[in-house]
């Protein structure tokens, strides 16, 4: 079982490079603080503007500074499923634990469609893998019984579930599949899933306050859910302010006051934030 708070860490860029040198201070910080896990290449490490060549080179990285202190779970996901199964060749080359797959975009499939995607790659590796459900990007929602099905393959062990539906997250908390992960992806929704029975959360905003995040997963675990409470009130205040604008650019500028980034840097078409949400977020910094 996948437990706790897992980052899915941002990719640093100086001069549209990478900085690796920032990318290390990143890896070393949050481990040290006590995360879960490391998620290199998601979302919010803007995977959709890496390279071929950049996307190996971040894996080699990432487990390179890790030092198989956390496990580490690579980004790995597309819309053409033999491509993905390619691609998994280049991922097995590295001692990771597995992926975290996104659900099929642009071309919109059935249920079925989607279940034969995630079969396929299941088959193609022995590599865990964790779904990810997020319908507001990839224009097609992975429904709940679509999971109970994939729950049941092999290595298929968890779902980072970002559906927006609060009514489809609930019914699979408290339902959940037997032996698998329902981690959140939503960022507010953490408090919740977890008083619910979730196993923790993957989150772009645990890269601010980390170790109240954990603290809150903690406290849940050990069912002290009213510290846990005290606790999210705060974190919740300031979670809203970095999805303001298109993430991963209002962490990337919180990390770049908190010096531990060199650059604020976002790839086109992400854009740096605004002086008007800078100014927020300088307050509450």
């Amino acid at each position: 079982m996948l437990e706790g708070i897992y980052l899915p860490i941002i990719t640093p860029f100086s001069d549209y490079e990478i900085d690796f040198k920032s990318y290390k201070r990143l890896i070393d910080h949050y481990v040290d603080r006590g995360i879960s896990g490391l998620i290199p290449l998601g979302t919010t490490g803007e995977v959709s503007t890496i390279s071929e060549y950049e996307y190996e080179e971040i894996i080699e990285k990432t487990i390179e500074y890790t030092k198989n202190r956390v496990p580490v779970y690579v980004g790995l996901g597309g819309n053409n499923t033999y491509k993905v199964i390619k691609q998994l060749k280049i991922v097995e080359k590295y001692a990771i634990e597995g992926i975290l797959s996104v659900g099929p975009y642009y071309n919109r499939p059935s249920q079925d469609g989607i279940y034969e995607h995630y079969l396929r790659i299941s088959e193609a590796t022995d590599l865990n893998i964790i779904i990810y459900n997020i319908p507001y990007r990839t224009g097609r929602n992975i429904e709940n019984e679509t999971i109970y099905r994939l729950s049941g393959l092999k290595n298929i062990v968890g779902l980072k579930d970002a559906s927006g539906d609060s009514k489809q997250s609930m019914d699979l908390l408290l339902n959940p599949p037997k032996d698998f992960s329902i981690l959140t992806g939503e960022d507010m929704f953490l408090y919740l899933s977890l008083a619910l029975g979730g196993q923790g959360g993957i989150l772009a905003s645990s890269h601010l306050h980390t170790d109240e995040f954990i603290e809150v997963y903690k406290k849940a675990k050990e069912n002290d859910f009213a510290s846990a409470l005290d606790l999210w009130k705060k974190l919740s205040k300031f979670i809203p302010l970095l999805f303001q604008e298109p993430n991963p650019s209002p962490i990337k500028y919180c990390l770049k006051k908190m010096n531990l980034i060199d650059s604020e840097e976002v790839r086109l078409p992400l854009t740096s934030i605004s002086r008007k949400l800078g100014s927020k977020l300088e307050d509450f910094l």
